[in-house]
């Protein structure tokens, strides 16, 4: 069948959903030889990066459903996962969801007590653990068994694969995990009708340009890599996915596999910022997709700066230098970017304007009581969609206390401008109330003092309130050749404007592991405002 043709059965298949996308590919007439998955760690026998046909990829998952079955694992079982290759990860959500259980997808870097204690309170069946993790989990209570490696699963025999569980639309499907910011993760549950409904959407509309040969740099336990799984296996396209983020890794992959789009979080941006990418072979990414925190101007013009991309021109369809980034805002519980905007080097629409929402999505700027406020008017973030997760596993007091008045509240403050356009300002958390109905908003500030700072790949602003007042810390990530002892207090005060300005402590330059982060990549910023309430300055 041609791809047109699949994407648009597959849009208008009443059966399909996150839990048996590759079955109804396949169904749909799909070619088993076409493109399945590529891995960047040796799976099966198949080396690293060897392409997986659609049929092959389909006997791997078949066999570690068998494996799996064998071992008891039914419908609606839970069973978290643990790994660190996204081989690991990906194949064992295929075949537990072909199972119909419910895999809970881990992130490889959390630590071993909170790893134990996510385990306890998900109250399912059994662990599937790589080597290393399962040696992490010993001597602690998980309450359930550890049922073996993903390598031992896919010792299954694919013949012995029971029946393809038929989902309900409201099946739960998989349990993702939030970045986990001040102790144990939330645990995330998407439904086999809602985790599909964005990547329906999508399959309905034309293909995009770099959409055809993907670079997958989102950690593989994430949601959006379920999404993006499930978007190149309907779309036919090839995928490279990748276990490890770090921008050195993302670059080499890029030059070996040759992209027409490479998929991320912001903090991946972050890191490529520190290169000079002029001096690598970036001419085939047309399309740098953002999901998770919107990014900041000067990492999208790094990159837009790069790549090429094809335009329609009188002469025909010609390619021109320069590619295009697609920026938005999304979240384990959204199940997808609930906006989006579009970058090139022609574009001046920055200031963490996320753009406008996409067409499945209801968006309000809500105050305190989840009524909407004018445009222009900061307030939390209200979200109605059918991608929306189902709610936290074993946690209805957390699910109830995030819905009001129908809205899902996302913990995100923003403000609506005239045109309808959103624009991100902080997370509820980190924001600071600077008294007399003044807000001070570090993500905000960390977008003015990049753009101001041609010298610094990033940064993190600390604001702190306290006995003493409102304080404000900047600490600046250099660019390789950077002085350190230049004093840029002056350069940052103006950047953060006078009322934050007013307010700023120091400016210390500082290496990127001091800034403590999560296992997603988002800067702990709870952890370092307890720092700084505590320092006197240096």
């Amino acid at each position: 069948m041609r791809n047109r043709g699949l994407r648009a059965a597959l849009a208008a298949d009443e059966r399909i959903g996150a839990g048996n996308v590759l079955a109804r590919v396949l169904a749909h007439g799909a070619d088993p030889a076409g493109p399945g998955l590529t891995f960047d760690t040796a799976v099966d026998g198949h080396p690293a990066e060897h392409p997986l046909t659609l049929g092959r990829l389909d006997e791997l998952v078949a066999a570690r459903a068998a494996w799996l079955h064998a071992r008891g694992i039914t419908p609606r079982d839970p069973v978290a996962v643990w790994a660190t290759a996204a081989a690991d990860m990906v194949l064992s959500f295929l075949a537990l969801t072909r199972i119909g259980a419910i895999p809970a997808l881990m992130n490889g870097g959390l630590p071993p007590g909170i790893a134990a204690e996510y385990v306890r309170r998900l109250r399912g069946v059994g662990v599937l653990a790589d080597d290393a993790h399962t040696a992490l989990l010993a001597g602690h209570d998980l309450g359930v068994p550890v049922l073996g490696t993903p390598a031992e699963a896919g010792t299954g025999d694919p013949a012995a694969a029971p029946q393809h569980y038929r989902h309900d639309a409201d099946d739960p499907v998989v349990i993702t995990h939030t970045s986990g910011t001040t102790g144990v993760p939330k645990a995330v549950l998407h439904s086999h009708a809602s985790l599909f409904a964005a990547t329906r959407h999508l399959l309905a509309m034309p293909q995009a340009q770099g959409t055809h040969r993907i670079l997958n740099a989102l950690p593989a336990p994430h949601t959006a890599t379920v999404l993006m799984v499930n978007q190149a296996l309907g779309n036919a396209a090839g995928m490279l996915l990748l276990s490890d983020q770090g921008g050195d890794r993302v670059l080499e992959a890029i030059r070996r596999w040759r992209p027409d789009g490479v998929f991320g979080f912001s903090v991946t941006w972050a890191e490529l910022a520190r290169f000079d990418l002029a001096a690598y072979e970036l001419d085939s990414v047309s399309l740098w997709f953002n999901t998770g925190d919107c990014s900041h101007e000067p990492h999208v013009r790094r990159l837009v700066a790069v790549g090429s991309r094809e335009v329609v021109t009188r002469e025909g369809v010609t390619r021109v230098p320069g590619s295009v980034f697609i920026d938005g805002l999304g979240s384990s519980e959204m199940g997808h970017s609930m906006f989006h905007i579009t970058h090139r080097v022609d574009t001046d629409r920055y200031g963490r304007c996320v753009g406008r929402p996409y067409e499945f999505a209801r968006v309000a700027v809500l105050d305190a009581g989840g009524d909407p406020v004018p445009a222009g008017q900061v307030g939390w973030l209200g979200v109605d969609s059918p991608t929306l997760f189902r709610g936290y596993w074993n946690d209805s007091v957390t699910t109830y206390r995030s819905r009001q008045r129908g809205w899902y509240l996302t913990g995100d403050l923003v403000h609506a401008d005239a045109d309808g356009r959103y624009h991100h300002l902080d997370r509820a958390v980190d924001a600071v109330d600077a008294g007399d109905g003044r807000w001070f908003y570090t993500a905000l500030s960390e977008e003015r003092v990049l753009t101001a700072c041609p010298d610094v790949t990033d940064c993190t602003v600390v604001i702190t309130s306290g006995a003493g007042g409102v304080v404000t810390d900047v600490l600046l990530e250099l660019a390789a050749g950077a002085d350190p002892a230049q004093d840029r207090t002056g350069v940052v005060r103006a950047a953060l404007g006078p009322d934050v300005g007013a307010t700023l402590r120091r400016v210390v330059p500082v290496g990127s592991a001091d800034i403590p982060v999560t296992v997603t990549g988002k800067v702990r910023k709870v952890a370092l405002r307890e720092r700084y309430l505590t320092e006197s300055p240096s």
